[in-house]
């Protein structure tokens, strides 16, 4: 049996309602388990990118590409592995502001860590992490002795690094071949 690792898929979509079921139904068919999604509208007007990683074999998730595409209001989906992109995710971490005035070590891991403090007040303190998912972890494992209150992570964000968009490519593509179909009619 091969080794699974870590893919991150990107999705382009309209923005239609029922369509993050769908790809759901295609993860849960193939018994693939999404570790983070995160969606929103990209560089192209109209279009929405989703990032949705998960640990699996190439060729499962070749066939899972395939299969996403047939929805009907996916534009296109690619495949890739950590190679072949930027990611980053963001953490928020909530501890009692007493405890990071009174523990100097608190301010030390702060700075370790590269975090920033988003906000301060008489009962908590919000600090945020941005940065690969080993990064996150590492602070809220650090944290978690402080009385962590609270720790959120958003789903990874990416972008390729190729020097071509592959999306605006093929709706280029899409739309000269829509064109030239109706020039022939």
């Amino acid at each position: 049996m091969e080794n699974k690792e870590l893919f991150t898929v990107s999705v382009f979509s309209e923005n239609t309602v029922g369509l993050l079921s769908q790809v759901a139904l295609i993860y849960t068919r193939r018994c693939i388990n999404i570790e983070s999604i995160s969606a929103s509208t990209c560089s192209i007007p109209g279009v929405h990118k989703w990032t949705i990683t998960s640990w699996s074999t190439r060729p499962v998730m070749e066939k899972l590409v395939l299969q996403i595409e047939k929805c009907i209001d996916v534009l296109k989906a690619f495949l890739y592995t950590d190679s072949d992109i930027f990611y980053q995710e963001v953490a928020l971490y909530k501890v009692d502001t007493d405890l990071l005035l009174d523990e100097p070590h608190l301010e030390e891991i702060i700075r370790k860590y590269n975090a920033r403090i988003l906000d301060i007040n008489r009962g908590f303190t919000v600090i945020e992490k941005t940065g690969h998912n080993s990064e996150t972890t590492a602070l809220f494992d650090e944290l978690k002795r402080y009385n962590l209150r609270q720790f959120v992570r958003s789903g990874r964000v990416t972008i390729t690094k190729s020097e071509r968009e592959f999306v605006s490519e093929y709706i280029e593509k899409q739309n000269k071949r829509k064109n030239d179909t109706l020039q022939g009619q």
